[in-house]
């Protein structure tokens, strides 16, 4: 039997085996490593490896031979030249991948972005008065053409536009200033206080904003008479919030925008509209139901839209708010509006998206919408092409998510390359490759969905997939 004693003793000759922490330092640096990433970081990484090493073998492991540790801190320390955030390949037919980053930007809006962050712009300056401009004038404009709303502003997610109009709002009336007697209240329907990503709930948002909760009507059936009979002195906003990650079904009932906002009118309260994940497109005839539009919601009178830049709008992530005048006039005044704004990078590629749309283009252009109209015909030819490249695999029927917490249960006809072998293993070599490539498992086996690999990616596939697929060692 092995006493620690006796394992400590084996041990101590073992670990006089280790190279030296200057040695491994000498070895990056000849690699041109240190240089790269700077000498405090390169000493972090072998320090760490060695005490990793160091606790292997007091828990009874041989020291590796110095040769490979070296190789191993070498290939560590090219591995973190590449940086943490690192582009990938998104296999999984998940359109909008929250964990992805959501929706990849057109050529235009990343040429945009990069024009902008590389010197200065005229951001907040107007060229042609030569004095002190309005950073927010460059996406108004096309927003207001493009949903009908008398103005519009952009803040850094949809979560900070819902809290920023609450907190804007909740102190007046439409009619002008009101005081309050007591903590201003937002009536909502018990069946829209949603969660969304990352564990942040509707009621959270409220409560942030300064604001009392009022729930009416139940989970599944809310009339305007719930609204009616909730207000009091001290209601301000009647608010709708679109349930865009979930769906109730059977013996349901919600109080349209159209029942809100005539309550608000008669009563001299305000709308706010969450619609979540807006999208400017009709979504019908890409076989995605009914999604409401941007425009729709305006027009039925709602005083704010919020909705997402980067989810079905297809731009860089952004919280934007369309409406009336007066509702987007609080909102810029809030000292909150500060905190929340988006820089000028945001805003060009912001800008460049919207071009699209006003262009007609949008469909072809925008790659969110792009991967969304993919025909079928396409998405086999391209995993068919895969298979035949790589003389391995199965191209069979699937379905593609469109996700981001947009149209909930909604997936579209796909074909995907199925690939032999054990599916975690596998998925784990391709998160390895350069670049990595991210996947799904279906039906036991790992699925690559062409919906949503980029153009110019396949050969990327190609190659990552035939390397995962003989594993080394």
């Amino acid at each position: 039997m092995t006493t620690p004693n006796s394992v400590a003793e084996g041990a101590v000759g073992e670990l006089r085996k280790l190279p030296r922490a200057d040695r491994l330092l000498e070895v990056a640096d000849q690699a041109g490593l240190v240089r790269r990433l700077g000498h405090g970081p390169v000493m972090e990484a072998i320090r760490e490896d060695l005490e990793r090493i160091r606790g292997e073998i007091r828990d009874g492991a041989p020291c590796p031979a110095p040769e490979a540790i070296e190789r191993a801190v070498l290939a560590r320390l090219e591995a973190a030249t590449k940086g943490s955030l690192r582009a990938v390949v998104n296999a999984t037919g998940v359109v909008i991948h929250t964990n992805l980053g959501r929706a990849p930007l057109s050529a235009d809006a990343i040429q945009a972005m990069g024009a902008a962050a590389a010197g200065y712009t005229n951001l907040e300056y107007d060229l042609a008065a030569g004095e002190r401009g309005d950073r927010y004038g460059h996406a108004e404009a096309p927003l207001c053409r493009l949903t009908g709303a008398e103005a519009a502003v952009v803040v850094n997610n949809n979560a900070s536009a819902v809290m920023l109009a609450l907190a804007a709002l909740m102190q007046a009336r439409p009619s002008g200033d009101a005081p309050v007697e007591g903590t201003p209240e937002v009536i909502v329907s018990r069946g829209q206080l949603v969660e969304i990503g990352g564990g942040f709930r509707i009621p959270d948002v409220l409560r942030r904003s300064g604001a009392a909760l009022v729930e009416v009507g139940t989970t599944n059936r809310t009339y305007r008479r719930d609204f009616e009979d909730a207000l009091s002195s001290r209601t301000r906003i009647l608010m709708s919030v679109h349930r865009s990650n979930f769906r109730l079904e059977g013996f349901v009932h919600d109080a349209s925008l159209d029942d809100l906002v005539a309550v608000a009118r008669e009563r001299d309260l305000w709308v706010v509209d969450d619609l979540g994940s807006g999208t400017l497109l009709e979504t019908a005839p890409f076989g995605l139901g009914e999604e409401p539009t941007v425009q729709a919601r305006v027009r039925a009178g709602a005083d704010l839209v919020c909705f997402s830049g980067d989810k079905l709008l297809g731009g860089p992530q952004a919280g934007i708010l369309v409406g009336r005048r007066d509702a987007i006039r609080r909102v810029k005044r809030h000292p909150l509006m500060r905190a929340l704004r988006v820089d000028k990078v945001t805003l060009a590629g912001l800008s460049a998206t919207l071009a699209h749309y006003e262009r007609g283009e949008a469909a072809r252009e925008v790659p969110v919408w792009r991967a969304i109209s993919a025909p079928p015909a396409a998405l086999r030819a391209r995993a068919d092409g895969w298979r035949a490249a790589l003389g391995a695999g199965e191209v069979v029927e699937s379905r593609s998510a469109v996700g981001g917490g947009s149209l909930p249960e909604v997936t579209l006809p796909t074909f995907v390359l199925a690939l032999p072998g054990d599916p975690d293993a596998l998925l784990a070599r391709l998160r390895r490759c350069d670049p990595p490539i991210v996947a799904r498992i279906e039906a036991d086996r790992v699925v690559l969905d062409p919906r949503t690999v980029m153009p110019g990616e396949d050969e990327a596939v190609v190659r990552g997939v035939r390397e995962a697929l003989v594993p080394k060692g």
